[in-house]
């Protein structure tokens, strides 16, 4: 189980990274962010550890929760970017394994977790 939760912490880490990095958001307070829902999710998984497919999807949403209180929404949406209000994409599913990014205006899958572009 050991080896399993660190695989599925260590690629939720690089995943979120990698997305953060794409939109140009990854300085250290938002790491900092990044590093707290990992700490938070490994807590989690030792307690269900049944849950550990579900682990990239929901540190997502927990950066997303973390920085609206404190840098706002994220990632914002491309694909409406120049209609309308700004709003950020969601993680579907909420609870599941192989989570992506979609816009919920237009019901339009943008990335997997983890390949979102710049």
């Amino acid at each position: 189980m050991e080896n399993a939760l660190e695989a599925s912490l260590h690629a939720a880490r690089g995943a979120l990274l990698r997305d953060l990095s794409a939109r140009d958001v990854a300085d250290a307070a938002v790491v900092s962010v990044l590093e707290d829902a990992i700490a938070q999710r490994r807590w989690w998984v030792e307690q269900w550890p049944d849950g550990v497919d579900y682990v990239l999807g929901l540190v997502a949403q927990d950066v997303q929760d973390g920085l609206l209180e404190g840098w706002g929404r994220w990632p914002l949406c491309q694909v409406c970017s120049a209609e309308g209000d700004p709003h950020a994409l969601s993680v579907e599913p909420e609870l599941g394994p192989d989570p992506h990014w979609v816009c919920g205006e237009q019901g339009v899958v943008v990335a997997a977790v983890g390949e979102l572009t710049p």
